[in-house]
């Protein structure tokens, strides 16, 4: 029985531990709900051991516990994949907004609701039936490569701790080549790979006045307004071509190649129906002289994602307030470093703080560094040709420009990160009504099969 014939046979083994698992509240972020993440650890240990791996290990050197699993190839020059994905998931809020309950698996039709369906739960359990279709199809009883699965417990929350484990535990985590299975595909009838993850710096401003709010006809134009001097400080970040304005912002970004914007060419991007559908949206706008796939995947953006202050209760408050605040996020895209674009931010808002104003800058933890695969690589290749034969047509390219520890990962473990994964765009993650397509996961475990004798014979 050949891959493809092995997966179609017994899918409903992954159906039923879908149904099982996303009944756990594994729920990172909230640290009510420490017991669930660990039990839901527990969980995935003991399906490792069901499929056969012969090593299996719940790893607590984090606040959310993350599990290591091993299976060895029979030759001793066999070459080693680390795959890498998250048992955690987003919160569920607002939860009034979701049609059925988020903790309790539903199949409709071809597709499973329920919040981790796609992110990430659903993506990492064809894992478990790919190894068994690479097993059957070969005739083998140990992988053509060997595996070592480590699945995070606080990728939800941010992976505060996972660069700190990766050093721990290097020994055990050394590779050839990383797999990452937290991605997905350009879309339904376009698969594609993602060759790279956007990075991630983000903070809070805080700009403070008076030392109490005052009375705006007595001091208003005579004192300065935090909210007034924040707003021109937001303002200044980009110039009228949409270009950031921190002092050596783009210094070590990595241009888009031609084989790159071919490559994004290729794709069936369709604007207006991204603007009406997942944007939300009436116009599309940015950095000038980029298509949008470009400005979303391969440059970096500034963003204001909160700005407030003084009275917004209802009715009116006539006042000068003491203080104001802003929350901002950096995407950021190959080669760019989280902690220059700090201290460029640091350095943009002290240069522009006004007299009569005392700022203050702080950042949330170190941020997360950008990743980028190269196209020519072995490994992407044979991930290439892996979805291509469960897909049956092209493979195209594409990036994401969310963030994740991919380039701790590849940077700690010396090794070279691909992506393997098969989310669909409409799949809601971090939202309500999260789904898979089951389908979907067939596909994605059929290729994983594939890719274990491909990575082999590279």
């Amino acid at each position: 029985m050949d891959e493809r014939a092995f997966v179609a046979s017994h899918v409903d083994d992954l159906h039923a531990d879908l149904l099982s698992w996303l009944t756990i509240p594994s729920i990172s972020a909230d640290p009510a709900r420490a017991a669930d993440v660990q039990r839901n650890a527990e969980w995935l240990a003991d399906a490792f051991t069901r499929t056969g791996f012969p090593t299996v290990e719940i790893w607590d050197d984090a606040e959310a516990p993350a599990v290591f699993a091993e299976w060895p190839a029979a030759e001793p020059d066999a070459k080693t994949v680390v795959v890498y994905g998250h048992h955690d998931v987003q919160p569920v809020d607002p939860e009034e907004l979701w049609e059925r309950p988020p903790f309790e698996p539903t199949i409709v039709g071809t597709e499973l609701f329920a919040r981790g369906a796609s992110d990430d739960k659903g993506q990492l359990l064809f894992h478990l039936l790919a190894v068994r279709a690479h097993l059957a199809a070969t005739g083998r009883t140990s992988p053509a490569v060997t595996l070592r699965f480590l699945i995070e417990g606080e990728e939800e929350s941010g992976s505060p701790h996972f660069a700190s484990l990766l050093r721990a535990r290097r020994d055990r985590l050394d590779c050839d080549v990383i797999v990452v299975t937290d991605t997905g595909v350009f879309g339904r009838d376009t698969p594609s790979i993602c060759m790279g993850m956007r990075g991630l710096a983000d903070g809070e401003i805080h700009f403070h006045g008076p030392d109490v709010d005052l009375h705006s006809g007595s001091f208003g134009g005579a004192v300065p307004n935090p909210l007034t001097e924040l707003a021109r400080v937001l303002a200044a970040m980009h110039d009228e071509n949409r270009v950031i304005q921190l002092p050596g912002f783009y210094d070590d970004v990595l241009p888009i190649t031609d084989t790159e914007r071919a490559a994004f060419g290729k794709l069936p991007f369709d604007e207006d129906a991204f603007l009406k559908g997942p944007a939300a949206s009436r116009a599309a706008v940015g950095e000038a002289g980029y298509s949008t796939l470009e400005r979303i995947w391969a440059r970096p953006t500034a963003e204001i994602n909160g700005f407030w202050g003084g009275y917004t209760g209802p009715g009116h408050k006539t006042i000068v307030p003491s203080d104001a605040y802003a929350k901002l996020s950096f995407r950021l895209v190959a080669n760019q470093d989280p902690a220059r674009i700090q201290e460029s931010l640091a350095q943009f808002v002290r240069e522009r703080t006004p007299a009569g104003i005392v700022s203050s800058v702080e950042f949330y933890g170190g941020g997360v560094k950008p990743s980028l695969s190269p196209i020519d690589h072995p490994a992407t290749q044979a991930v290439l040709r892996s979805m291509g034969r469960a897909f049956d047509k092209e493979v195209l390219l594409s990036r994401e420009g969310g963030s994740g520890p991919e380039a701790d990962m590849a940077s700690i473990l010396d090794a070279p990160l691909v992506f393997l994964g098969v989310g669909l765009p409409e799949d809601r993650i971090h939202a309500p009504n999260e789904r898979v397509s089951l389908p979907q996961l067939y596909k994605g475990a059929e290729a994983t099969a594939y890719l274990w004798s491909e990575l082999a014979a590279t």
